[in-house]
């Protein structure tokens, strides 16, 4: 596992080594005529979703088997063969908090949090940090936001407002899938809320009549968070995903979520 620390610390980052890897999918031309529609949009973000999956499943399968022939040679026992995920550990010793997220996600800078990291096949997955200022908030536990059950209702409230569009003819799905709360082996109380948020655009938004104005699924993501408290701040962290790219890398993500830690700053 590889230790990146923030650039405002002070100290070098540490490394230690991990195992995971993404691959590039050709697509296959097609040798039909020219179809007398284009597919519906959201049947295209399925497709790409689907694809970009396939890159990954693609890559660490050809990873595993080189690593296979490697290791045959060596006359390994057969456990070695095993694929594991490779993950990265990101420490921020000025703000105080740490978390490791996949080694091919790529750092996006002046994307509105303290930091932000992005599959760089699957565009809507994502992770962020985010932080309250002591200075206009002064939080001494997870308590002083009440229950998870809570938490979560303010958590859902947040991505509702950030998710707020102009747009006519749309229309958004919300639901709270889980809410737990846990002490991390820091001794810590952490919270920890599932989303799920679908949203539906109409076709033909100025159609006068209602039969022309078909609402059709534009996506539909799972958003995961984080909570803690330490330094008078509520920290966050904040995972997006689309729902059938979770179910194939669920695992991964919760690993993501396990690994989130506030520290004294």
């Amino acid at each position: 596992m590889e230790t990146l620390l923030s650039p405002r610390s002070l100290f070098p980052p540490l490394t230690k080594p991990t195992s995971k890897s993404s691959s590039l999918c050709r697509p296959i031309s097609s040798l039909s005529p020219k179809p007398e529609s284009p597919p519906p949009q959201n049947l295209l973000n399925d497709a790409k979703q689907a694809c970009a999956v396939g890159r990954r499943r693609s890559m660490m399968m050809g990873g595993l088997l080189m690593s296979g022939l490697m290791l045959s040679e060596a006359n390994l026992p057969t456990p070695a063969f095993a694929l594991t995920p490779v993950f990265r550990e990101y420490i921020d010793t000025f703000d105080g908090y740490s978390f490791k997220y996949p080694q091919n996600w790529i750092q996006v800078r002046g994307a509105g949090a303290d930091i932000f990291f992005r599959d760089p096949v699957v565009l809507d997955e994502n992770l962020s940090v985010e932080f309250s200022s002591p200075s206009s908030s002064k939080y001494k536990s997870l308590e002083d936001l009440g229950s998870p059950e809570e938490a979560g209702k303010r958590v859902l409230r947040q991505y509702l407002t950030e998710f707020m569009s102009t747009r006519l003819g749309v229309k958004r799905e919300a639901s709270i899938l889980t809410t737990s709360s846990r002490v991390a082996d820091d001794g810590k109380l952490y919270y920890q809320v599932e989303v799920n948020i679908k949203s539906y655009a109409n076709n033909n938004e100025l159609a006068v009549m209602p039969q022309d104005r078909v609402a059709r699924l534009e996506w539909d993501r799972r958003y995961l968070a984080v909570l803690g408290v330490e330094n008078n701040r509520l920290y966050s962290l904040r995972l997006q995903t689309p729902e059938k790219v979770f179910l194939e890398e669920e695992k991964d993500l919760r690993r993501v979520m396990d690994s989130f830690r506030v520290e004294k700053i």
